[in-house]
């Protein structure tokens, strides 16, 4: 796959590897990949992404991931402490405003920044993503259960990635074949032990603090999507798009969790219609407030309600 820049930059105290596709002049879009993944898994979307709309398409390996830095603070692997460095990273290569796609838990990234600065965005779309996890006691466990696996990452991370891949949400890259399976496999090994390790402690679903009570003031147009195989970010996703004002959920025939991946043409044509409708109607820029008595008249600007974003 051809990528047109490689970058490194520092961004909210840590360096991280970027990858660019496309225009510098073209309508930024900014690709999150899930734990264990890097940039380089997201190039077959960036690529289509940046053909089929003429975008500039950036990929960062997030943290602890790919190419990018392992530093040992913990903090610095917080959910809202990876959204701080997508910010910064974007502000560095000149995107005031921009389109973010996330997946898993570059998804969770993702929508913490459209809750805590949706001014940023020009909309999100997310692949098998969640909003964390409400149920304290679910949390809790969930943390433990990830402690555990750091654990396994440090003391075998060559076991550890055998059992990653075999996880159930991930089969359907089976079909993918044995090539792919390599490929996947060889990927993982490339990232920092130690750096998927705090990433899991730092910024798993266990310890995030969810979204869901933040979900209704985020006014960012949302897409979210899920493999139509993978029953359960199915109905995360339409739990998404319930508790959030401007939302849709849709469903990718053929795939699993990995919806980019097991099916990269129907995935990046459902994004690039939804990236293109927002183009087409953006969100209304709200009045400003009414001036003070006495105070000179200000020209405002007439709002419109969003409505529901659709996904073409």
């Amino acid at each position: 796959m051809r990528i047109d820049r490689a970058l490194r930059i520092r961004a909210g105290g840590v360096e991280l590897a970027v990858s660019e596709h496309g225009p510098e002049a073209g309508v930024p879009i900014l690709v999150l990949h899930g734990f264990t993944g890097s940039g380089a898994v997201m190039e077959p979307l960036a690529v289509r992404l940046a053909a089929g709309l003429g975008t500039r398409v950036i990929c960062p390996d997030l943290i602890g991931h790919g190419r990018s830095e392992a530093p040992g603070d913990l903090d610095l692997y917080r959910v809202e402490a990876m959204a701080g460095q997508v910010a910064a990273l974007a502000d560095t290569l000149g995107c005031e405003t921009l389109h973010l796609v996330g997946y898993s838990m570059g998804g969770r990234v993702a929508l913490t920044l459209g809750c805590t600065q949706p001014q940023r965005l020009q909309s999100l779309a997310l692949i098998g993503a969640s909003a964390g996890i409400s149920d304290p006691a679910e949390r809790r466990r969930r943390a433990g259960a990830d402690r555990s696996r750091a654990e396994r990452i440090v003391e075998d991370f060559e076991a550890f990635v055998e059992g990653w891949m075999a996880d159930p949400l991930f089969t359907g890259q089976a079909a993918l074949g044995d090539a792919h399976l390599q490929a996947a496999r060889a990927q993982r090994l490339a990232s920092s032990p130690a750096g998927l390790a705090r990433s899991l402690l730092a910024g798993g679903t266990g310890s995030m603090t969810p979204l869901h009570r933040r979900l209704a003031a985020c006014e960012v147009q949302v897409l979210a999507l899920a493999g139509a195989q993978d029953a359960k970010f199915c109905a995360i996703a339409e739990e998404l798009a319930a508790a959030l004002p401007n939302a849709t959920a849709a469903r990718i025939d053929g795939a699993g969790h990995a919806a980019h991946i097991e099916q990269p043409d129907a995935t990046a044509a459902a994004i690039a219609r939804f990236i293109a409708n927002t183009e087409a109607h953006p969100p209304a820029v709200p009045a400003p407030p009414a001036p003070a008595a006495g105070s000179e008249a200000r020209t405002g600007v007439e709002a419109h309600p969003a409505g529901r974003a659709g996904t073409g």
